[in-house]
């Protein structure tokens, strides 16, 4: 299996991804978080930028991270206009991550799982940190029944494991897809936990 650590392999990814709509569990986390007006909002591994440009449509400031050296060329070929002084852009892998500013709503779409689990406790105490008062945070975690579940460079949560993670922040929704699927990269079993969380 061709490493995920390539860089080639997620510009690949992104190419693939630029006629998909805006991710439905950022869509919701919008709606839960309310309207942006100019509050700041985090994407995490932003990648081909849809979620960064339904944030910033919709009124936010957006810090959007991600670890392809073309992230920023990328994400201001296809920024508006009026995006000026509305986008930060922080290129750099999650591990190396120490701070992030404070934000209204964090949403990390199919990106944490890639996380070293040996590095994913500290970044997930850097994310949390950066949640505001009243805040939303929306995350797609990896199951351990996925079929990539036995990858030790990637991390996988039970359920119970994932509810933990939100210990003191308000679970708004929590969903579970436990099935057969298509991924990138061909076929694969999908265990996977979409949740939304307030820190209320």
């Amino acid at each position: 299996m061709e490493s995920l650590a390539d860089s080639k392999v997620w510009a690949d990814y992104n190419a693939a991804q630029a006629d998909r709509p805006v991710r439905s569990l950022c869509l919701d986390a919008m709606a839960y978080a309310g309207p942006g007006h100019g509050r700041c909002a985090i994407d995490l591994g932003c990648g081909a930028g849809k979620e960064t440009l339904a944030l910033l449509r919709a009124g936010w400031h957006v810090h959007a991270v991600d670890s392809l050296p073309d992230t920023r060329e990328r994400l201001l070929g296809i920024a508006p206009a009026d995006a000026d002084g509305r986008l930060t852009i922080e290129v750099r892998a999650f591990q190396d991550l120490r701070v992030l500013p404070p934000a209204g709503l964090i949403f990390a779409g199919y990106s944490l799982p890639f996380i070293h689990p040996d590095m994913f406790g500290g970044f997930w105490a850097v994310m949390l940190k950066a949640l505001q008062h009243p805040g939303v945070v929306a995350v797609n975690l990896f199951g351990d029944r996925d079929s990539w579940a036995d990858i030790a460079e990637w991390n996988f949560h039970t359920e119970a494991g994932a509810r933990q993670l939100f210990a003191g922040l308000e679970i708004l929704k929590l969903e579970v897809y436990d099935d057969d699927g298509q991924s990138f990269r061909g076929p694969k079993h999908w265990h996977i936990y979409d949740v939304i969380a307030r820190k209320a």
